[in-house]
């Protein structure tokens, strides 16, 4: 029998403790966890299924028997390790979340942590119910909102596959992977309006051999975004727009942080972004590294700044802005790039005074702009590029304004 697209309200009551007695180290408590096999029965189950079917059959009626009622009121649900033996989860349908963001004690909604070799799939849909949460003063005047919570936490996971999945509507990040090693995205689909704030699709940190391969991201923020310590990643074949472009950054704000090394992002499509594939640290903050960055065969349409480096990013002015940033980048290089521009600054290089960029390098790079102010033009400080091949606009050549602006 195949799913239908029944709505289904994470909001189930809890049951008794007495379901967390075969649990095999995973932490059931969270309503929506402890409805999967795994949590309910002895043995070994590792093929997990949350379904939502018609004509009455399937989970619904277990969810009833433990006394779970459709009233849009959760708890916090987290599945937690740590956990070696291989578990899948197949989700169909929709998974709702409260649509007041008073609801949530934490800003998260669904976590997923300590756990290897784990796979999350079905073609299910996280509904964020987040358009209740873009309304909120702190989000209508700021880019920050708060401590309003994430659809999916993915947190110190090894081995890991999440495929044929839907998060739409978040009320902040939509995706938050930390301290992860080896984990896919394939065939994942962000939804979120472009006027949603802070609604980064997939946000990475402190996580090695993270792959986006093969999907759609809509947002109103960050399709992907690599915080510090992200190491050997790849994004292929990964659309984005509406939304602020794929990001690196913005790096060295806080202290401690770790640094980049190894990041591809190849075969991408940036269509009316505000961004296509940036480089963002903070002039005035902490020392660290960013290196190996490789972006190629990427098609940009509209798109705001399709090619981007700046060390002084600085949103809302709340930065050291007459300071140059600490962070040293190098090996970056810009492969095979072409497209429109929505404004006549195409390639915008800033980097910083102190620690110029180092082995920067532009090859085959052919993006326009058709306006009034004239063609596309590129802008870069306090480096020198390597280039070949075919250069539109042409390297370098148009001033850097006295005060570079930042978008979020």
């Amino acid at each position: 029998m195949e799913a239908s697209t029944v709505q289904h309200p994470i909001s189930w009551a809890r049951f008794s403790a007495r379901a967390i007695a075969h649990s095999y180290g995973i932490d059931c408590r969270a309503s929506f966890f402890r409805l999967l096999p795994i949590c309910g029965r002895g043995g070994v189950d590792t093929h997990l299924i949350v379904k939502t079917r018609g004509g009455g059959g399937g989970v619904i009626d277990v969810v009833a028997k433990f006394g779970a009622k459709a009233d849009e009121k959760t708890d916090l649900t987290t599945l937690d390790g740590p956990r070696k033996a291989p578990i899948e989860i197949q989700v169909e349908g929709t998974v709702k979340a409260p649509a007041d963001p008073g609801a949530f004690k934490e800003p998260k909604w669904i976590t997923f942590n300590r756990i290897e070799n784990f796979k999350l799939s079905g073609g299910g849909l996280f509904d964020g119910h987040g358009t209740t949460a873009y309304k909120r003063e702190g989000c209508k005047n700021h880019d920050y909102c708060g401590s309003l919570p994430i659809n999916l936490r993915f947190d110190f996971l090894t081995n890991a596959m999440i495929q044929d999945i839907t998060t739409k509507d978040r009320k902040q990040f939509h995706v938050n992977v930390l301290g992860y090693k080896n984990i896919t995205f394939k065939h994942f689909t962000v939804s979120a309006p472009d006027e949603s704030p802070n609604t980064v699709g997939i946000h990475i940190e402190r996580s090695d051999g993270v792959n986006v391969l093969n999907s759609e991201i809509k947002t109103g923020d960050d399709c992907v975004s690599i915080g510090d310590g992200s190491k050997n990643l790849v994004s292929n074949e990964v659309t984005c727009g509406p939304g602020h472009g794929t990001s690196i950054g913005s790096l060295e704000l806080f202290k401690n942080e770790e640094p980049v090394d190894g990041v591809t992002v190849k075969n991408c499509t940036f269509t009316n972004t505000s961004n296509g594939v940036r480089i963002k640290t903070w002039p005035g903050a902490e020392p660290g590294t960013c290196s190996n960055i490789h972006f190629e065969d990427i098609t940009a349409t509209n798109v705001s700044s399709p090619i981007i480096i700046d060390q002084k990013y600085c949103p809302w002015n709340k930065c050291k802005i007459n300071e140059e940033s600490k962070v040293k980048l190098r090996n970056i290089s810009f492969k095979n790039i072409h497209g429109t521009s929505a404004l006549p600054e195409a390639i915008k290089i800033i980097c910083s005074a102190t620690l110029p960029c180092e082995n920067v390098e532009l090859a085959d790079i052919e993006i326009t702009h058709s306006g009034p102010t004239g063609p596309a033009v590129s802008q870069c400080s306090n480096m020198k590029p390597k280039v070949s091949g075919k250069q539109n606009p042409a390297p370098c050549s148009a001033p850097i304004p006295a005060k570079p602006t930042s978008a979020a």
